[in-house]
């Protein structure tokens, strides 16, 4: 008796949550509960609840179920990936075509034609989304060298030693737990992608420690800083306007419209886009900068630059990121 009403309130939970929470705060809840439970039936009932949400976030997360030791989990997930990218063609990438490629063979006659039709279907020369955080090492990742004006006055040689430099301390601060990227050390530091980007959409999931001193983090866009993170109870700073703002801007707007921060210690998602000096941002689905100028902040006088690299930042606590893809526009 004692398990049938615990599976009563975990669906009745599960029927809630569309109605609270936006999908990408879906994504976030349903991923807790489907690594929180053996249980295959409430497994894939969350999974189900995920194509319904839809987000890139959920498409990704299903993809890591398909080799899942419960096959009716595993057959969930490849459903899941069927459903999302067919009401969202706008997925469309190489990674997406590899994922349904690999559901394929899991899923039912019916919904195994459809991925095929849709697969025939998709412009194969699409790159889509990328994965920059794989969520086994630092592939793909570099220490920080100075600003952007800084190394671009550097030779090639005081470049290349001040990298190797960069590179030991990102290595000693920085490591990858459970599959996300945690920032470990104590002073101020970023760790920043090999390839530089110009216009992008960058999907990205963070969360700060709450035991941390002052939690206090960022995306740098270009090399410049950045879309806020922070605790948004430290008053004294003005962290209660939220984050996802352009914090260091000072003639255009630095704050967000709202605040949608979850609560400290919780998983929250950006969608940052940013085409010429202009970012949107959108935290936990909700838009909270709309398509504002990035202010050059290591030179006022200047435009932002049209390439640089990206940047996760932390300074003096623990800090988590996920979940990280960019598609360059």
């Amino acid at each position: 008796m004692a398990g049938i009403m615990m599976s009563a309130f975990f669906f009745l939970s599960l029927s809630l949550l569309g109605q609270t929470l936006t999908p990408e705060n879906q994504v976030i809840s349903l991923r807790h509960i489907i690594e929180q439970t053996n249980d295959a039936t409430q497994r894939e009932a969350a999974l189900t609840l995920m194509a319904e949400a839809g987000t890139y976030q959920a498409l990704t997360f299903a993809a890591s179920l398909l080799a899942d030791g419960q096959k009716q989990v595993a057959k969930a997930a490849a459903h899941t990936i069927q459903r999302i990218l067919t009401t969202h063609p706008e997925y469309n990438g190489k990674e997406s075509r590899e994922m349904l490629n690999r559901a394929v063979p899991l899923l039912e006659k019916s919904q195994r034609k459809q991925a095929k039709a849709w697969l025939a279907a998709a412009n194969k020369d699409e790159e889509g989304f990328v994965c920059l955080f794989n969520g086994k090492n630092l592939d793909g990742w570099k220490g920080l060298v100075k600003n952007p004006i800084a190394r671009s006055k550097m030779s090639k040689e005081e470049l290349s030693k001040a990298q190797e430099k960069a590179d030991e301390l990102m290595r000693r601060d920085w490591i990858v737990e459970d599959g996300a990227l945690v920032y470990i050390g104590n002073g101020w530091d970023n760790i920043c992608t090999k390839k530089d980007y110009a216009d992008f959409e960058l999907l990205v999931d963070w969360k700060l420690d709450p035991d941390g001193n002052e939690p206090d983090a960022g995306v740098y866009l270009r090399g410049a800083p950045q879309v806020q993170i922070w605790d948004i109870r430290r008053t004294n700073v003005g962290a209660q306007v939220g984050s996802g703002g352009l914090y260091n801007n000072q003639k255009n707007p630095s704050t967000p419209t709202t605040v949608e921060d979850n609560k400290l210690g919780e998983w929250n998602t950006f969608r940052i886009i940013m085409k010429g000096d202009k970012v949107t941002v959108w935290l936990n689905g909700v838009k909270v900068v709309d398509n504002i100028v990035l202010e050059n902040y290591w030179d006022r006088n200047l435009p932002i630059p049209p390439c640089d690299q990206i940047e996760m930042q932390a300074h003096g606590c623990r800090c988590y990121f996920r979940n990280i893809y960019i598609k360059e526009l």
